[in-house]
Formats: structure tokens, C-alpha cells, sequence
């Protein structure tokens, strides 16, 4: 009998972790599962930077045996408050509030420092016996009963399936010639790490300006993550500023609702985009994460929309397997692109909108998107459905998403 096929993943992020660990445990040892990635050989990871893990994803992160190690360095979001005003403005109006729970008890995001997560992930796979390769993927030849993956290292690995999980500049989707639509925004986001006199209290706080989206993210202790948007312009000339004069500009931003504010790390910008690959397979091939997609960060889903793609692809991976099918072959992935590609479209549309909406300068837009805001906000059922479309529970929801083993 032969011996079945490896799995390899390229790129080792959350995506291709996340996924590597959900095929080994529904695979079980029998079938090799190999993450190739240069960026291994950097643990344990020392990314400054931290996400929103929505209540769907929590849910994955606990199927595979994560959360636990992850859990102590986790900051629950218990409420979220919208603002919108102009910088210059003396007040900032609420215009919407959300109780951050989808059930009693669960909240619907968490906040998490992603060098604690990647390291957890790494450590489990590791344990589990995912084969981790400090090594990039540099070419591969599909051919139709396997595809043979050539990584840095010389080695050549015959494999049933190739996952391109290295981001939004993928080496591996441009090799398959997949082409990508989508737009630049006029905007930079800048990510930085505060300290501040108050406690947050779990409270996180979307604050609309002109320029776009500022959002003050709770983290544990009296800390928080921001996620500041400006024109590429504007955001060039504040990255330029010496530290006294950031810190004045990120005063006038933040606000004194939690007092004192300082900057705990060195600022990180990168340029806003939306972009959605024409395919998310090709023969033997499946484009998870950015890979895949990039969308605007106002609503804070874009990991999280590459966990979905991870909880369906190991879900049709893992049924194929074990109905005897290869699991590389087209229908199989097939499969995982209708069920990923009309959530990702509607996502990319609702996030420009937004984007649309609050980035801009117009008096009659914000009259307008003010009084949406204060209705949305004196409607309890409308709230919920929110919530719910927020922690990723909605739409067909493949078992790892529901905290269901494959």
C-alpha cells in the first residue's frame, strides 16, 4: 500500500500554523503535515503587535488545544463604544455602544499579543509532530497525482496538497499565475502599543475622524493597542516626528478618557489596501489568509477571515481524507472555495463601504452615518445581529468555528 502524501504549508503565521495543527489532529500521524517558513528559526516570535480574536476563532483556538496556554495573556473586549467627530471637535458624541457578549460569559473578542499566540501554536504543532521548516517553499511542479515541493534547503517533498499561507505578497500565488483585483486607499495604518494612568475596564473604542478609523484596543494591565489610520501623506509626515511631537499628535487622538498616555514601543506603518485573489485554488494548490485576501482593518476582521478559511479547508480536507478521496483533488478544493469566496466578497464590500462612509470630510455623510449609528444603537435585536456577524457566527460555520474537533 502506498504511504499517503505530505501536507506542505507555506508560511508559518497563524494561518499556516492554525491549519497545520487542525490536519494533523484530524489526519492523524499517518499523513505528514510540513510548515516551510524562514521566519521560524526567529522563535520565539518578538512581533510587538496584537489582534482581535473573535468569538468564533476563540472557539477554533480552543478545538486545537491552544487557548489554554494563550488564555492568561488575553484581554476580554466587554464593551465597545463608537465616536465619531472631527479632530479639532471639543466633545466626542457616543453614538453606538455594544455589551460584548454573544452568550453569557463568552465575550465576543478577545485581544491577544501575537508573539504569545504564534508560540503557542508553534509549541503545540511541534508536540503534535507537524514537521516546522526554517526554510522557505521556492518553486513547485503540480502534476495530476501529486505536486513535488522544492524548499530552500535543496529537499523535495512529493505532496498531495500545497497551501500558500505567506501573505499578501505570496511568492507561491504569484508562481500559479493567480491574479488579484483590488484597489490602494489613500491611507496608512499606524500601529502602536500604549500605557495609560486608567484602567480600560475591557473597553474598546472606535473613534471616527476625518482622516479614518482610530481604535483604542484593550490589552491586559493598564495597556492598549492602537490602530490609527491616516493619508499616506499625513501618516508619512507623523511617522517622521521626533517622539515629543508623536506623542502630541497621539494625545489629540486618544483623548483623556484613560489620563496619561505613552508610547510603549517603536510606531509600525504599513499601506491599507483591499484585495481579493481571482481564485483561491489551483491544481493542488489552495491560497489561504492574506494570501487570499486583504481587506481595510476598521472592522478588525482580517486575521480572522484567514482563521475561516483555515476552519474550512482542514474541514474538506479532513471529510475527504477520510472518505478515501486525495484530498489535492479539484473537487475537494473546490469545495473550499464556494464555501469561503461569497463571506470574503461580502466582507470586502461592507469594509469599503465603511471605510467610504467614515473616512472622509463631508458634513451631510457624517449627519447621515451619525443618525444610522444612533438608530442602529436603540435596536437590541439589530445590536445582536451585529455582534453575532462581528464574532464570525455567522453564515454556514464549519465545525472548528463552533469549538467542534474534525
Amino acid at each position: 500500500m502506498t504511504a499517503p502524501r505530505s501536507i506542505v504549508i507555506g508560511g508559518g503565521a497563524f494561518a499556516g500554523l492554525a491549519l497545520a495543527l487542525a490536519l494533523r489532529q484530524g489526519l492523524g500521524p499517518e499523513v505528514p503535515v510540513i510548515v516551510a517558513d524562514p521566519a521560524l528559526a526567529l522563535r520565539p516570535s518578538r512581533d510587538p503587535r496584537a489582534t482581535a480574536i473573535v468569538a468564533a476563532c476563540r472557539r477554533l483556538f480552543e478545538a486545537l488545544g491552544v487557548w489554554d496556554e494563550v488564555a492568561p495573556t488575553a484581554q476580554p473586549i466587554i464593551d465597545m463604544v463608537v465616536t465619531d467627530s472631527a479632530l479639532e471637535d471639543a466633545t466626542r458624541p457616543v453614538f453606538l455602544t455594544f455589551a460584548g457578549e454573544v452568550q453569557p460569559g463568552e465575550p465576543f473578542a478577545h485581544m491577544v499579543e501575537n508573539k504569545y499566540l504564534i508560540e503557542a501554536l508553534a509549541k503545540r504543532a511541534e508536540a503534535e509532530g507537524v514537521e516546522l521548516r526554517a526554510t522557505p517553499v521556492t518553486s513547485y511542479q503540480s502534476r495530476a497525482e501529486a505536486t513535488m515541493v522544492t524548499l530552500g534547503d535543496g529537499s523535495v517533498i512529493e505532496a498531495s496538497l500545497l497551501v500558500a499561507a505567506d501573505g499578501a505578497k505570496s511568492k507561491l500565488r504569484e508562481r500559479a499565475g493567480i491574479s488579484t483585483y483590488g484597489w490602494d486607499y489613500d491611507q496608512t495604518g499606524i500601529v502602536v502599543t500604549v500605557a495609560h494612568e486608567r484602567d480600560h475596564n475591557g473597553c474598546a473604542e472606535e473613534h471616527f475622524l476625518p482622516a479614518g478609523p482610530f481604535a483604542i484596543l484593550p490589552l491586559t494591565g493598564k495597556r492598549s493597542s492602537l490602530v490609527w489610520s491616516e493619508s499616506r501623506a499625513d501618516a508619512a509626515k507623523i511617522m517622521a516626528l521626533p517622539d515629543a511631537q508623536f506623542q502630541a499628535e497621539l494625545e489629540k487622538r486618544f483623548g483623556l478618557r484613560l489620563g496619561e498616555v505613552k508610547p510603549l514601543d517603536k510606531p509600525k506603518a504599513f499601506p491599507l489596501g483591499y484585495f481579493v485573489a481571482q481564485s483561491f485554488i489551483a491544481p493542488r494548490l489552495a491560497l489561504i489568509g492574506d494570501a487570499a485576501h486583504v481587506i481595510h482593518p476598521i472592522a478588525g476582521q482580517g486575521l480572522n477571515m484567514g482563521l475561516k478559511d483555515v476552519a474550512a479547508l482542514a474541514e474538506v480536507v479532513v471529510d475527504a481524507a477520510r472518505l478515501g478521496i486525495d484530498p489535492g483533488q479539484v473537487d475537494v478544493l473546490e469545495r473550499y472555495q464556494r464555501w469561503r469566496r461569497f463571506d470574503t466578497m461580502a466582507m470586502g464590500v461592507a469594509t469599503n463601504g465603511l471605510n467610504l462612509l467614515f473616512s472622509n470630510k463631508s458634513p451631510l455623510l457624517r449627519s447621515v452615518r451619525d443618525i444610522g449609528l444612533g438608530i442602529v444603537d436603540r435596536l437590541p435585536p439589530l445590536k445582536e445581529v451585529f455582534i453575532r456577524q462581528a464574532a464570525g457566527l455567522g453564515g454556514e460555520t464549519p465545525r472548528l468555528l463552533k469549538g467542534e474537533a474534525l
